[in-house]
């Protein structure tokens, strides 16, 4: 059976995009059959990929919208083993068109319904906001993962979100876990990157990831090459550190029996 995770922090530049592609590149390297959700009205996730955003006509807004099926949504990419449900900048227009929708928490869970057992693994990237996109996201997932960036303000806004996850676990998924904190943007150089990696574990001890991503420049330049890291460089610091993630990830769902 598939795994539903969302890559989720309402701050921008945390590494949610990154992580999202770059995740999915590695489990599909590692044989896992991964299909990304673009479920950001930026679709950097899509042109990281090498899809070209402006030639988008079937994605995630029709997909939230139900005019298509997921399976009608979905585009093959270079990346051995991933494909990708798309985004347009008109995704943005979903807030407003979903406000008055019966169920609208639900549309992207029930459009999912009929793909999450065709796949291992599907990650949405989330926008960085707690809309209602994200919402979708959070209620559709089985998991979230909370990208948080080696730096000063890394832990504000962490309770907001925390607090959105406990109030979607209560009212419209329950099944959601946190899959854990993803410490991004690390550089061992500098004695702050340090300090917040000491008081995210000190805080959240087993809900943080071993792996750590560090800075790498050759992770910055993957996206204007529409690659992943994996594909870009597989030798740099960046493709070793998420290949590690995934391998973290995987060793942990067949430990706990969650996942294929």
């Amino acid at each position: 059976m598939g795994k539903i995770i969302a890559i989720a922090n309402q701050k921008g530049g945390v590494g949610k995009t990154t992580t999202t592609v770059n995740l999915a590149a590695a489990l599909g390297v590692l044989e896992k059959k991964v299909l990304l959700i673009d479920a950001d009205p930026q679709a950097n996730a899509s042109s990281g990929l090498g899809i070209i955003v402006e030639e988008v006509e079937n994605g995630s807004y029709q997909l939230l919208e139900h005019t298509i099926s997921a399976k009608e949504a979905i585009v093959a990419t270079t990346s051995p083993n991933v494909d990708i449900i798309p985004a347009h900048i008109d995704l943005v227009a979903i807030e407003i068109e979903l406000v008055d929708k019966n169920q609208r928490e639900f549309k992207l869970r029930e459009a999912l319904a009929e793909i999450k057992n065709d796949y291992d693994y599907i990650l949405i990237d989330c926008a960085p906001s707690l809309g209602l996109i994200t919402l979708n996201a959070l209620v559709a997932a089985d998991s979230v993962i909370i990208p948080i960036q080696c730096e000063y303000f890394a832990l504000e806004g962490l309770g907001k979100l925390l607090n959105t996850i406990k109030s979607v676990q209560k009212i419209h998924n329950t099944n959601l876990d946190i899959e854990g904190l993803l410490l991004t943007m690390y550089d061992s150089r500098l004695r702050l990157s340090n300090q917040v990696v000491e008081e995210v574990k000190k805080h959240f001890q087993n809900m943080v990831f071993k792996t750590i991503i560090q800075r790498n420049v050759r992770l910055s330049e993957a996206p204007s090459f529409g690659e992943s890291i994996i594909a870009y460089d597989a030798t740099s610091k960046g493709a070793v550190n998420y290949i590690n993630l995934a391998n973290e990830l995987l060793k942990q769902h067949n430990k706990d029996g969650k996942s294929s």
